[in-house]
């Protein structure tokens, strides 16, 4: 049989554009695929519509260690119940005026120990019975060099030396450092230290007449 020219060029053609079935095949299954990334990426970033929902308490910008919180400082925001830390804070109320232990940033969720507070000294040292106390360190320069989670042992001696050194309290938990200047007595750097309950009372009754230093772990 003889074919024309028009037909061998249409052969070729369609020759040319023709797909095997198992390319169609693949090409759904990656489409499918896609589509159900692109739907489940926006359920997580939803959440669950008809989760119970509680007003939670965020950082309204970023915010320094050592702050000070001020209405300004929070914002409140719903936030699914069944996904939220212990310890969150519900209430404005709970954190205006408390000293923040750590950075946050913008949107951060408060809890009990994002704070100064009871609660932070209970977890850092794991007493129930903690106490933080504030000291000024003798030797400012080591008072630099500090950073919120050191272990250090709390060491006082006379300023006349006419009493040897002595540990005060061993095993404490550095929890703050104030920056130059964040503190309310001008520019002395002050730590607070956590420690039991004994030691705490020991500690802040020396710091009112002995040169104190720490010892780092």
């Amino acid at each position: 049989m003889t074919r024309s020219f028009a037909d061998l060029g249409r052969g070729s053609r369609f020759e040319g554009w023709h797909r095997p079935p198992w390319a169609d095949s693949l090409l759904v299954r990656r489409l499918l695929a896609a589509g159900l990334i692109f739907v489940a990426t926006i359920l997580f970033l939803r959440g669950d519509p008809g989760a119970q929902r509680t007003s939670v308490v965020l950082a309204g910008h970023d915010l320094a260690p050592g702050h000070v919180l001020d209405a300004g400082d929070l914002r409140s925001a719903p936030r699914e119940s069944t996904a939220l830390p212990e310890g969150v804070v519900r209430d404005p109320s709970d954190v205006i005026g408390a000293t923040l232990t750590g950075a946050m940033r913008g949107g951060e969720m408060f809890t009990d120990i994002r704070v100064v507070g009871p609660r932070l000294a209970a977890v850092a040292t794991g007493a129930r019975d903690a106490r933080i106390v504030p000291i000024r360190l003798a030797d400012t320069a080591v008072a630099e060099i500090l950073r919120a989670g050191d272990r250090v042992d709390v060491v006082g001696g006379e300023e006349q030396g006419a009493r040897p050194a002595r540990t005060l309290a061993a095993d404490a938990a550095v929890v703050l450092v104030s920056g130059p200047g964040d503190g309310r007595a001008g520019k002395e750097r002050v730590v607070l230290v956590a420690m039991d309950a004994e030691h705490a009372t020991i500690v802040a009754a020396a710091s009112l007449h002995t040169a104190l230093t720490v010892v780092f772990h």
